[in-house]
């Protein structure tokens, strides 16, 4: 059973102001995410295969290969600034 204590100690370590209304909903919800949990964790398994996804998956990369781009020149003609070679951005930490 999760307790108001635990959700305001919680509500304390992520520095949230709650109010009396917030926190008993709180309590309710971590409950109901509790007893959920428990329902999955007493699930039998025996025979299933452990897996990280729902479906099978595969790599779908495709092969790096060298192939032609666009023209750097056209492309820096929208830039708002370049140095010739890439756009140029505003610095962001001094």
């Amino acid at each position: 059973m999760i307790s108001k204590e635990e959700i305001k100690h919680i509500a304390e370590l992520s520095m949230l102001n709650l109010s009396e209304e917030e926190i008993q909903k709180y309590t309710v919800n971590m409950q109901d995410i509790v007893e959920f949990a428990n329902k999955v964790n007493s699930l039998d398994t025996e025979g299933i295969t452990e897996s990280a996804f729902a479906l099978d998956t595969f790599n779908v990369f495709r092969k790096d290969e060298v192939r032609e781009s666009f023209d750097r020149e056209e492309l820096l003609k929208n830039a708002p600034s370049s140095n010739g070679e890439a756009y140029s951005l505003p610095s962001m930490m001094n």
